[in-house]
């Protein structure tokens, strides 16, 4: 048994927990709407963008077809969350042999919410980023880097975006030293970035220290994406609270295993992910 493990991980663990498991699932019911400064929204899969014109495709809601809405006339974006964002991001980080299916599921989702990815609350983000990271894990350097630049021209105000140098060192070929990607995965967790980038960061570098047949080290990884890194996002820390929840039951660790599939059981609904954390508690009972 390594010792260097925090002694009271069974704490860190039961807080990460805790901490994942009061987010609330999201009930995808709302279309996605973009609200006017007028007080009209329209739905987003009724407009199109021509320069910097929003276009009404499909009359309602008080607008007729073909109706030009400056862009900067947008106050926000609200709805819920499409659905394909979740569920491919939980093939994503499921299993890197399901990367094509994520990146095939969330192309469409790009393309539809490009027209909202410089309105406030736009969920274009999040799939975009998704989508780099898949590109990444494929090897796809070319669209990696081109949406990467598309993701800093729609947010120009913090320059490069951080998920740019995230997949830089996903890109790392797979015959360069383990030492070199390793490192090259903990440089992207540092304070300065963003949670979401820590937190994929995290969780690849367990992929990484797993493979190596370094559990202890895997395993830090991964419970670090629940428990320092939360606010990354709920399908990130079902899926490391999953694959830590593997590597303490080959410990023998049953309790604290369990503790971290129940979390995770909460956290990812409406995913394939949920298949996975009910075949653990099955295998854990």
């Amino acid at each position: 048994m390594d010792h260097s493990l925090p002694i009271l991980r069974s704490s860190f663990i039961a807080a990460c927990a805790l901490a994942a498991s009061s987010s609330p699932l999201a009930n995808a019911a709302e279309p996605v709407r973009v609200a006017f400064q007028n007080g009209k929204s329209v739905p987003v899969s009724s407009l199109a963008l021509k320069g910097d014109q929003l276009v009404v495709t499909v009359a309602g809601d008080g607008f007729t077809e073909g109706q030009l809405l400056p862009v900067q006339s947008a106050d926000h974006v609200f709805g819920d969350k499409p659905a394909p964002i979740n569920q491919a991001l939980a093939l994503l980080l499921t299993n890197k042999d399901r990367a094509r299916d994520a990146q095939k599921i969330l192309e469409p989702v790009v393309a539809e919410q490009r027209i909202t990815s410089k309105i406030y609350g736009n969920y274009w983000l999040e799939a975009a980023r998704g989508l780099l990271v898949a590109y990444a894990v494929n090897g796809d350097t070319k669209q990696c880097t081109d949406l990467g630049k598309e993701i800093s021209d729609a947010t120009p105000a913090q320059g490069a975006d951080p998920f740019i140098a995230l997949g830089k060192a996903l890109l790392m070929p797979p015959l360069a030293k383990v030492e070199e990607r390793e490192s090259a995965l903990r440089d992207q967790t540092t304070d300065n970035l963003p949670a979401e980038v820590c937190a994929y960061a995290s969780f690849f570098r367990g992929d990484l220290l797993a493979a190596e047949r370094n559990p202890n080290g895997a395993l830090q990884a991964y419970l670090s994406v629940s428990c320092l890194y939360p606010t990354g996002g709920m399908i990130l820390n079902a899926a490391a609270e999953l694959k830590a929840a593997d590597l303490l039951a080959a410990q023998g660790k049953r309790d604290e295993a369990l503790m971290l599939v129940k979390s995770a059981v909460h956290s990812c609904g409406g995913t394939s992910l949920v298949n996975e954390a009910n075949k653990r508690l099955e295998s854990l009972k």
